[in-house]
């Protein structure tokens, strides 16, 4: 009876293991998802600032066909108009160095989260096939006990 008792509270114990190794396995794939978004809304971001990019490349490019419009239509303004579109043309460089510089910080950014999030999400499965062998081995003993206890009676 006391064998039994023990075997039984053994027993219980393991499923309250069990449990507990099921609600963390919840408790990662909720985390593992979190990670999946934060990566997703870089990579919005990402897609933003290349399209503001390609906008200022653009923008870039107009202003310079405005400029050299200009001085063709106007040789006599052609010294204070080149000026002008000078400095709207190293203003808008400026800007596409600056975008470009935060276009390279959003990739090593991304990449980082991604090496993290591989990172994380190896240990993740590191832990859950040990857990899940841990809950086969479980799983065996409990059975080995089941064996015993009816060869015993």
């Amino acid at each position: 009876q006391e064998e039994k008792k023990q075997l039984t509270l053994k027993v219980e114990e393991l499923e309250r293991k069990l449990e507990s190794t099921s609600a963390q396995n919840i408790e990662f794939l909720q985390v593992i998802a979190k990670r999946e978004e934060s990566i997703h809304q870089c990579q919005l971001r990402l897609e933003e600032k290349s399209r503001e990019c390609s906008s200022l490349a653009r923008q870039l490019e107009m202003a310079i066909e405005d400029a050299k419009k200009q001085v063709e239509q106007a040789r006599e303004r052609a010294v204070s108009r080149e000026r002008a579109a000078q400095s709207k043309v190293l203003d808008l460089e400026t800007q596409l160095s600056r975008n470009k510089t935060d276009l390279n910080q959003l990739h090593r950014s991304k990449e980082d989260a991604e090496r993290r999030y591989e990172s994380r999400l190896q240990d993740l499965r590191d832990r859950l096939e040990q857990s899940e062998s841990t809950n086969r081995s479980m799983q065996n003993y409990v059975q080995f006990l089941k064996s015993s206890y009816d060869n015993v009676f």
